[in-house]
């Protein structure tokens, strides 16, 4: 009995709704379709000249573009052949490129444009990287190196090895067993040299199974009238799951947005059905909101200022209900929906959406509390990559705000009675580390039990709170366990707040560093006629300090005094990845930032010994 895969999920659909839009790319400024039967087409080819070039069972294939065609294309062909596809983030500056390459034991990689082209030719010490494949040509002409082929060459080479040896791919696809390892997903190594998570054919059947069919995430559960915009990085596992494998496993369509600078107005183009987005998208949206609506004019401001407040009023309600209307919620609702958040929802491209998700992070519950005002169904789900994104989630009419939600059918969760750790067990948890059998034997205890290295505590006996990272958690001088990731987010959860990192651990009290969103404070500034030049200059500004002093005091507020912030002061610069302040994935590397900035942490205890003297 043939295994049921992605791969074979995509060619059913080839064959049964083969004129169906499987996706959409945006070339020239034209939306163009690709159908399923053209999909699955495209793979054979590809598919086929992985084995022309020598690619074999267990071989590594290696992606390192923005989200296209030519990612899922290659990918479903990797798998197709029982090889293993490895996604580098299009961010990975030469170094990461060459760990992870080399790493890996890539022997095929795809490398978008130039720029990532540079970066492959730039590695050594791969020998097994056999052939360097790019999709846009422009820069390259000039360049002799024998491992480079272009994807028309690629496609060519795959259709003549096609005619000589017809059926070759499909009797890959029909051998694949449940324990192939399909994919290595890198983690984002916040304490380390990323590790490659390999994750099998059988867990991503099971994660499938488990929110299509078991624990649908969406009711209905997700079909071929869900529309998806792909924007995220897909080798990170969230994007993965939600432009590939739902496309392969729901028929939803997706449609690729053109770069990341463009998502805001892709978003509004394609007004999709089903929207997942980290919580930096969703405070960038929130911001964004705020900037538009100060710019505006003073009755225009008074206006949406009355049904905003309206909103949250009505956020607050829903959050008391678990996301369910009542008569009065839907009244309330329907009137603010013809004369303001259909035309909100509308510029924010979240007008048709049904099912909206956060994850791969904690979020401030103010931030999901605004979007459910305005009619934006929120879920907050939890998963990683060691356990193929399935854990918590969520449901619809049973949410609770500052919670990842329940556990999902058919899968197992519990808290260490020791350390508070969260612990997952069920068919999508990893087959281990690449070549790291040790960390693979700390993360998965011999009973099967994942190590999340996430500390949590039930709510009301059935949802799940997350509290913060273990190695996070801050002990200070008095002894006090402190979670700096509610604080920080409650801090991010204003528009004008785009970083902070709290410290004090093994301190006697808590500062942070706080980093201010340049559009909004910007935009802010102007409105004040306060003149600046650089981000450096505008967040030096004292009425810059002050704004944010403001938050931070209403912060404090909301927290005991142990978990006030004493003393904050602001970043110099934006955190950024290639300076290796940032993973890839946009999580602060702490000990990066203890040491790029220590004077400016070591400043603020001073001022506090200064203070008490």
């Amino acid at each position: 009995m043939t295994t049921r895969t992605v791969v074979t999920r995509i060619r059913d659909r080839a064959r049964s709704a083969p004129k169906g839009v499987a996706m959409r790319e945006k070339r020239l400024g034209i939306w163009r379709e690709i159908t399923w039967a053209d999909y699955w087409d495209t793979v054979l080819d590809v598919g086929h000249a992985l084995l022309a070039l020598g690619v074999r069972p267990g071989d590594r294939v290696s992606v390192q573009s923005e989200n296209r065609p030519e990612w899922l294309f290659l990918d479903i062909a990797t798998v197709a052949v029982r090889a293993i596809t490895v996604g580098l983030y299009p961010t990975n500056p030469t170094a990461e490129t060459a760990y992870l390459l080399s790493h890996s034991g890539s022997c095929l990689h795809l490398a978008e444009d130039q720029e990532q082209v540079d970066k492959a030719l730039g590695v050594e010490d791969v020998p097994r990287l056999r052939t360097i494949v790019y999709v846009e040509p422009r820069g390259l002409s000039p360049y002799d190196d024998p491992r480079l082929m272009t994807w028309t060459r690629l496609l060519e080479l795959g259709r003549e090895h096609r005619a000589a040896h017809p059926g070759a791919v499909e009797t890959l696809v029909d051998a694949a067993e449940p324990g192939d390892v399909m994919t290595l997903v890198y983690t984002s190594g916040t304490t380390g040299p990323p590790k490659g998570a390999m994750l099998t054919i059988g867990n991503a059947e099971f994660a499938l199974e488990t929110v299509l069919e078991r624990s649908p995430f969406a009711h209905p559960p997700p079909g071929p009238r869900d529309l998806t915009l792909s924007y995220l990085p897909l080798c990170h596992v969230a994007e993965r799951v939600l432009t590939t494998w739902y496309n392969a496993g729901a028929g939803t369509q997706v449609n690729f947005a053109e770069s990341i600078e463009t998502v805001p107005q892709n978003l509004r183009e394609v007004q999709p059905s089903l929207f997942f987005a980290v919580p930096r998208i969703w405070e960038k949206l929130l911001a964004t909101t705020r900037i538009k609506l100060d710019s505006a004019t003073w009755a225009k401001r008074r206006y949406a200022a009355f049904w905003l407040r309206r909103a949250d009023r009505l956020g607050a309600r829903l959050a008391a209900t678990g996301g369910r209307h009542t008569l009065g919620t839907r009244l309330a609702y329907a009137v603010g929906w013809v004369l303001f958040y259909r035309a909100l929802r509308d510029r924010l491209g979240l007008r048709r959406v049904r099912h909206a998700s956060s994850g791969a992070a904690p979020i401030a519950p103010e931030v999901l509390q605004f979007f459910m005002g305005i009619g934006v169904p929120m879920h907050e789900l939890y998963g990683m990559t060691e356990n193929t994104a399935i854990a918590t989630a969520n449901r619809p009419g049973r949410v609770r705000l500052g919670t990842v939600g329940e556990i999902h059918d058919g899968t197992e969760v519990r808290l260490d009675d020791t350390t508070g750790e969260i612990l997952t067990r069920h068919a999508a948890v990893f087959a281990g580390y690449w070549q790291d059998p040790e960390a693979t034997e700390r993360a998965i205890s011999a009973d099967g039990w994942l190590h999340t290295g996430d500390v949590g505590e039930w709510v009301d006996g059935t949802h799940l709170r997350i509290t913060d990272r273990m190695k996070d958690i801050i002990i200070t001088a008095g002894g006090k366990n402190v979670a700096p990731s509610e604080i920080e987010n409650a801090l991010k959860a204003s528009p004008f707040v785009k970083e902070a990192v709290v410290v004090g651990d093994g301190r006697k009290y808590l500062t942070a560093l706080i980093g201010i969103e340049l559009d909004t404070v910007g935009a802010w500034a102007q409105q004040q006629r306060l003149g600046f030049t650089t981000y450096r200059d505008l967040a030096e500004k004292a009425e810059v300090r002050a704004l944010v002093q403001g938050i931070v005091d209403d912060v404090n507020s909301r927290h005991n005094p142990v978990e006030q912030i004493k003393h904050f002061r602001m970043l110099p610069k934006e955190l950024d990845h290639e300076d290796g302040e940032l993973t890839a994935t946009q999580k602060v590397k702490r000990s990066a930032i203890d040491a790029m900035f220590h004077d400016l942490v070591e400043d603020m205890y001073v001022a506090g010994r200064e203070g008490a003297a």
